[in-house]
């Protein structure tokens, strides 16, 4: 009778938890514990990756898009332009995949000093008055291109195509959430890198303005100089690359969407570093000379493809988020109005949490801290602390899996030379309010070399702040809500 009565109470607890918190029960009993790791076609497509050709990709007609220029309409309220992975723009000719996954973790690192240098300058108070240009070698009359490095800062990834001047020119440029300052090469060029396209010579655009000294756009750059009533930038990176120049304003054009004119952007005329293919970069940052806020865009969202694809998706603006979109609070801190923090909870492994204080993902009151999400680092860093757990968890639930020396910065390999497919447990992010982002497999346990080893991928860091990478967002629609400072992540949708 005891047991009956028990049995009863038991029914109905269970039936008016289920009433009072249905999605809490249905999130926890649908949650996916493993996730399947399809070892073979990450090798295929890597093994595909080093022999790929960009020359039969063509992700936009530059005659056509040359031809689009020459009217210029107002922009749609929305509009989107294509994006692909640096490979499909250049063969680095490496002589195996693990050679170029050094590569790869080499302008990964020199990307995350970057970040980390641009944070503790603003922590430090450090203004930008404090701060000098370089002594370059540059005189009026032979100003050379500035660029940024893509391989030395690591931000050179993934692309898209747009136009610059009038008549308009096509440009590959590179993505990147974590700079505000938008250049590209510019003629005369004493010291240019090789890129896919022309050089840009100002010479032959009609919308082609110098900024003058006491401008506001002039006066907030970080590092700026004067010479003849003219705006001179220069934008320095972590690892010593810089990029020299006339900061200038321009019109920039996107296909059929239209054009916006007198964009401030930097026509670099003296490089210091490595960079391939592309022939600058849109700084997609929160600073006010990013192309968000000079355009004062209420939305952008992208959505990065495998990088050993030679696929390509889409950078858009203005465009609602996916109706399926994991959100969290879109943060920002004045010190560095670059960054876009996010809200991050913690983590879980295999359904269960991961032991992980929240302070670690907030950020003090003397600006460190917090967690950011960044389309140019690839490998996510994390705190040591919070890091530890997080490989810790998942190391306890793949001891089935036969393991692997480290490699370069990841400490936790695994050797599936002998697999095809394996389930392994899954890796989530948690936010507020109970809402969780699951990571694909291949989004945490990538190949490091063609013979079948594969690494955790993430990577502890005792600097501030921590940082998704794009690794971990391959595959997911990335959207910033900018009007509502909210950050969004939905799933398979490139």
């Amino acid at each position: 009778m005891a047991q009956t009565a028990f049995l009863y109470l038991a029914i109905f607890s269970a039936l008016t938890l289920t009433s009072l918190f249905p999605s809490t029960l249905s999130r926890s009993l649908s949650e996916e514990t493993t996730t399947l790791l399809d070892v073979s076609a990450s090798l295929t497509q890597a093994h595909d990756v080093l022999s790929f050709n960009p020359e039969t990709l063509k992700p936009l007609d530059r005659q056509e898009t040359q031809a689009q220029a020459h009217t210029l309409t107002p922009l749609n309220s929305s509009f989107s332009l294509q994006l692909l992975p640096r490979d499909a723009l250049h063969n680095s000719q490496h002589k195996d995949y693990e050679s170029l996954v050094l590569s790869r973790l080499g302008r990964d690192s020199a990307r995350v000093n970057s970040l980390h240098t641009k944070l503790q300058l603003a922590v430090q108070n450090i203004k930008k008055s404090d701060l000098e240009p370089m002594h370059t070698e540059i005189r009026p009359e032979d100003l050379s291109t500035p660029v940024v490095s893509g391989v030395s800062q690591g931000s050179g990834e993934y692309f898209t195509r747009i136009g610059v001047g009038t008549p308009a020119k096509s440009f590959y440029m590179v993505l990147d959430t974590g700079s505000d300052i938008n250049w590209l090469q510019c003629e005369p060029c004493s010291d240019c890198y090789q890129q896919t396209d022309p050089v840009f010579n100002p010479t032959g655009s009609s919308t082609y303005h110098p900024v003058t000294c006491d401008s506001a756009q002039c006066h907030s750059l970080h590092v700026s100089a004067c010479r003849a009533d003219k705006c001179l930038y220069q934008v320095s990176y972590g690892d010593g690359s810089y990029t020299v120049g006339d900061f200038v304003t321009e019109t920039v054009s996107f296909g059929n969407s239209g054009a916006i004119h007198n964009v401030g952007l930097g026509c670099g005329h003296d490089n210091e570093g490595l960079f391939v293919g592309a022939a600058g970069l849109l700084g997609l940052g929160g600073g006010a000379l990013s192309l968000p806020s000079q355009f004062k865009a209420t939305s952008f969202s992208y959505c990065l493809v495998n990088r050993d694809s030679s696929t390509s998706s889409t950078l858009e603006f203005n465009s609602a988020p996916p109706s399926d979109s994991v959100t969290a609070p879109l943060l920002k801190d004045s010190r560095v109005e670059t960054f876009y923090y996010v809200g991050l909870k913690g983590f879980s492994v295999g359904g269960q949490p991961v032991s992980v204080p929240p302070s670690v993902f907030e950020v003090d009151e003397s600006g460190n801290g917090g967690i950011i999400v960044d389309s140019g680092t690839a490998i996510t860093r994390l705190q040591t602390e919070a890091y530890n757990s997080l490989r810790d968890a998942f190391k306890r639930m793949t001891r089935d899996l036969p393991s692997a020396s480290g490699f370069a910065l990841f400490d936790t390999c695994y050797d599936l030379s002998s697999r095809s497919r394996v389930q392994v447990p899954t890796v989530s992010f948690l936010f507020g309010d109970g809402k969780s982002l699951s990571l694909p497999a291949k989004n945490y346990l990538i190949p490091v070399d063609s013979a079948g080893t594969f690494c955790f991928a993430f990577a502890p860091t005792s600097s501030s702040p921590s940082i998704i990478g794009n690794v971990q967002q391959q595959g997911t629609r990335v959207s910033y809500d900018l009007a509502n400072n909210r950050v969004g992540f939905s799933a398979n949708k490139c």
